[in-house]
C-alpha cells in the first residue's frame, strides 16, 4: 500500500494522541494497584483506550516501515521526519 508522507503524519498524530488519552486515564485513575484499585468501568475503559492505542502505533510503525521501503529512505529518518512534523508542524502558507 503506497503511502504519503501527510498521511505518515496524520497516522502518527492519532497515535499520539490516544496514548495521551491512555495516560490521562492512568493519571485520573491512580495506580490500578491502590488500595481499592480500579472499578470495573475503569478497568475496561483503561484497557479499550490502551488497545487503540496500541493498534494505531502499530499501523503507524508499519506504514513507516512501508514508506521507506517505497522512497528507498533509512526507516530510523523517516521515522524521526514523522515526529518532528507531528510536534512541531510548520505554519500553513
Amino acid at each position: 500500500m503506497t503511502h504519503t508522507f501527510d498521511e505518515l503524519v496524520e497516522k502518527q498524530r492519532a497515535a499520539d494522541q490516544t496514548h495521551n488519552q491512555v495516560e490521562e486515564l492512568r493519571l485520573s485513575y491512580g495506580p490500578p494497584t491502590q488500595p481499592g484499585g480500579w472499578t470495573g468501568q475503569q478497568t475496561e475503559t483503561y484497557e479499550t483506550a490502551w488497545r487503540a492505542w496500541r493498534d494505531l502505533a502499530r499501523e503507524a510503525q508499519s506504514s513507516v516501515t512501508e514508506y521507506a521501503k517505497e522512497t528507498g529512505k533509512p526507516r530510523t529518518s523517516v521515522e524521526a521526519e514523522v515526529k518532528q512534523a507531528v510536534r512541531h508542524p510548520q505554519p500553513e502558507s
